[in-house]
């Protein structure tokens, strides 16, 4: 195991070289994009009494898993339901090993109306879930993940290039999901990670007006491309933010750290945020209290809500 993993090490580290020496450096330059496409996914109504509650909820139930819910619809992010001692695998041999518990376990899960999966690695979509999460449940993703599900068997994937998006509807609830950039790592380690989407969420009849707009940034770094977020979706109202200052080999940052993090919600912009993805594996090399520090320094301490594992956030659409 000890020889495998050094290899695979070896390997990495031999790639990040070539990769960084090539032309993957221009990932990172802004260019204009076409709007995208659009795919529909309609649900069956469920129950109107629960599509009428005028608030929402975000549950974080740990590493990047949340609950949303919105008038009838869950939606679940980033599933991973591993526990406290359970190992993940990062590819190239690589392992990590959770610190924490979920909020809640697998088999105590609500009906789930939609994944949102940023990308496809064990610490968002473990083998657990693999295994035992329901085949017909709708999965959106990027191109990349969705082969992948297609070889486990799921049969609802919805494959999103950036700014594609997927139209949702369930009874009356009206739900927009686009895929906006987001990028693991620096250029050059990036080619060697899966790829990564964001998301942003508009709840409501009229996705361009929302009664709620949520972004969710996935396992991303700042670089320029995400200035075209808050460029096509101004006004967001919360913001769940990827932190942990992630690292490869202890070196190579694959995921914002607390300094990243503020960073971001400067250049979004969102009314609230809530950070995510931290502490709970021992890659995670930057801990909550560096994002705290910094979003003190900031001035925006007003704008974070910090929420422990099983805490929910409520929030209050806009009304027509």
């Amino acid at each position: 195991m000890r020889v495998h993993r050094l290899l695979g090490c070896a390997a990495l580290l031999a790639a990040f070289g070539m990769a960084f020496a090539g032309p993957a450096q221009a990932q990172g330059q802004v260019q204009n994009q076409a709007p995208g496409d659009t795919f529909t996914l309609k649900l069956p109504a469920g129950e109107s009494a629960a599509a009428s509650a005028q608030t929402g909820t975000v549950q974080f139930i740990g590493t990047a898993t949340v609950l949303i819910r919105y008038r009838g619809l869950t939606i679940m992010t980033d599933p991973n339901f591993l526990h406290k001692g359970d190992h993940v695998h990062l590819g190239y041999g690589l392992t990590s090993q959770r610190q924490t518990n979920p909020a809640i376990d697998f088999d105590k899960l609500p009906p789930i109306d939609l994944v949102i999966l940023s990308h496809m690695h064990d610490d968002h979509f473990d083998k657990l879930v693999q295994e035992r999460l329901n085949r017909n449940t709708p999965i959106v993703s990027t191109r990349e993940a969705t082969e992948k599900l297609k070889r486990l068997g799921f049969q609802q994937r919805f494959a999103l290039s950036e700014w594609d998006r997927l139209e949702v509807t369930k009874g009356d609830t009206r739900l927009r999901v686009t895929s906006v950039p987001g990028r693991h790592g620096a250029a050059g380690v990036a080619v060697l990670l899966p790829k990564v989407m964001g998301s942003v969420l508009d709840f409501g009849p009229t996705p361009d007006t929302p009664d709620y707009r949520m972004y969710i940034s996935g396992d991303t770094l700042v670089y320029d491309d995400i200035h075209n977020i808050p460029q096509r979706f101004p006004g967001i109202d919360l913001a769940l933010l990827h932190l942990g200052g992630t690292r490869i080999l202890g070196v190579f940052k694959v995921t914002m750290d607390g300094k990243d993090g503020v960073q971001m919600m400067q250049i979004v912009k969102p009314k609230k945020t809530i950070p995510i993805h931290y502490n709970d594996y021992d890659v995670f090399k930057s801990p909550l209290a560096d994002f705290a520090r910094e979003v003190k320094a900031a001035g925006l301490e007003e704008s974070v809500v910090y929420l422990a594992h099983g805490d929910t956030y409520t929030f209050t659409p806009r009304q027509r």
